[in-house]
């Protein structure tokens, strides 16, 4: 175990910048999560193995994926599918795009950076020896209601600490009830970084550094690959999440990457990554570091209904182009509040730092009593300005609800930003004691919430069980485990040292 190479990267919420984030012009706030996905490299033992990398993500049935990866005489790296002589074995396993480009383009990478005879020799040595990589997710990117009912357990957070970590979800891949807590961009960052670290293209040092070349080498690759393997160049802040952490981000130029997806896969062997995907100013994203104010708590819901968030994108950006005076408007109306939300919660963390005593104090009185009675428990001193801080961070979450509400009625009755079953939801929440202020993530849609919460330092959760009781009135609800991550996005671990990381990635013979 202790040759092995482990990289965790987090999942994520975007609070605040839905579809604006898609825009350089415009910044989302994106808040990663403490649920993680973690990639995990050993050497194959198996001396027939030669110069085959298998992929695992044992949480599924038949999630196995075998590569060969050969250095051909031109000194090209070559990645091909393979099925160890069992075309049924081959046919029985859906390809993993995200898994394939992740390796092919990862290795090309390593290649391209092994300048010296010396590192050229260790990476075919690698190769040769061959390499199993195991990939799971914490148990919070998939809907856990099922295993709950089967538990005979409530939908708490509680009863979501009882299950097994990585529990293992007996469907295929294609099949998983996923939570939209970006699980595709922390895989591709996991894997990526890992596979950097294992062909020596950064070191562990540097990695650690948050804002190392190594680090951003892993971001720019994870943004390549993850837009490849998509298709498109999204907004990328997923995986600027999963890299940097909690932020405030603008997006870069999406034709900083026209030169790599041009042609598709096809002509992949006449690309050089290097000179596209090193740091440099022409990687124009700004990643500035966010963290919520203290004693408050993120809390996510899973609300068991799909949305389909390409199809609501590309709505909107339809409706942008062909309204544009009147979207134009809107979107800076949006972005002004989102801009409010943002300010006021950084203003909290500067008064927590200037007097922590007073702010403990104003945050246990406000977290027993709704919102309408906060002022009226400011007591003696100065704990009025930071309740009024607190207010304006509520007033302009509730603004950017009602403003994305009204983007989702002009771009048309079938687009559900804030659909009503969730305004009903997040109205019920917003009236609780100790809610400061929510929403629906990212695109929106019908499949999850987002809360902030108090949860004062006497070890008392009060609100958090506020919101617990209300959603038993919703049977599609259900918490998930994740709170914000203090980590600063993706970092080594040890596996040993992760729980339940070693019975969940074991090769089982």
């Amino acid at each position: 175990m202790s040759s092995s190479i482990v990289v965790s990267a987090p999942g994520k919420v975007l609070i605040a910048g839905g579809y604006l984030v898609l825009d350089q012009k415009f910044t989302g706030l994106a808040i990663s999560a403490s649920s993680r996905f973690y990639a995990v490299i050993q050497d194959r033992q198996e001396p027939a193995q030669a110069n085959q990398i298998l992929v695992r993500s044992p949480q599924f049935i038949g999630a196995d994926w075998r590569y060969s990866a050969t250095i051909s005489n031109d000194g090209k790296v070559n990645v091909t599918e393979v099925s160890e002589g069992n075309l049924m074995l081959l046919l029985s396993t859906s390809k993993n795009t995200f898994v394939y480009y992740a390796l092919k383009y990862t290795l090309m990478l390593a290649l391209e950076t092994s300048s010296s005879e010396d590192l050229f020799q260790s990476f075919r040595a690698t190769l040769e020896r061959g390499l199993d990589i195991a990939t799971v997710g914490d148990n919070d990117f998939y809907s856990q209601q099922a295993k709950l009912q089967e538990m005979n357990l409530p939908s708490t957070v509680a009863s979501l600490a009882q299950i097994t970590p990585f529990c293992p979800q007996d469907v295929e891949l294609s099949k998983v009830n996923k939570t939209g807590m970006g699980s595709s961009a922390a895989l591709i960052t996991s894997i990526v970084s890992a596979l950097l670290l294992r062909f020596k293209v950064i070191t562990r040092e540097e990695f650690s550094k948050p804002d190392s070349d190594a680090r951003k080498l892993a971001h720019n690759t994870a943004q390549f690959i993850h837009c490849f393997a998509q298709g498109k160049v999204g907004s990328g802040f997923d995986v600027s999440a999963a890299v940097f952490g909690s932020q405030l981000y603008t997006r870069f130029s999406p034709a900083l990457l026209d030169s790599l997806m041009k042609g598709g896969d096809a002509e992949s062997g006449s690309r050089q990554l290097m000179p596209v995907l090193s740091p440099g100013e022409h990687w124009d994203y700004v990643a500035n570091p966010f963290q919520l104010p203290p004693l408050v708590r993120l809390v996510l819901a899973d609300v068991s209904a799909g949305s389909n968030t390409p199809s609501l994108v590309s709505k909107v950006l339809k409706w942008r182009k062909e309204k544009a005076e009147e979207a134009d408007k809107l979107w800076a109306d949006i972005d002004k509040s989102n801009e409010a939300l943002a300010t006021g919660l950084r203003t909290l963390s500067e008064l927590h730092a200037k007097d922590p005593g007073l702010y403990a104090s104003a945050v246990k009185a406000m977290s027993s009593v709704p919102s309408s009675e906060w002022l009226n428990r400011a007591g003696p001193g100065d704990a009025h300005s930071v309740i009024q801080v607190f207010l304006d961070v509520r007033k302009a979450g509730e603004n950017t609800r009602g403003l994305m509400r009204q983007m989702g009625k002009e771009v048309g009755e079938d687009v559900h930003i804030e659909p009503d079953t969730q305004t009903e939801l997040l109205d019920a929440c917003m009236k609780q004691q100790g809610v400061i202020c929510g929403g629906v993530p990212g695109a929106g849609g019908f499949d999850a919430i987002w809360l902030l919460v108090f949860e004062p330092n006497d070890g008392t959760s009060e609100p958090l069980h506020a919101v617990e009781k209300l959603w038993e009135r919703f049977p599609n609800v259900s918490p998930l485990l994740a709170t914000e991550s203090k980590d600063k996005g993706a970092k080594v671990e040890e596996l040993e040292k992760v729980a339940g990381l070693w019975d969940a990635v074991k090769l089982r013979r």
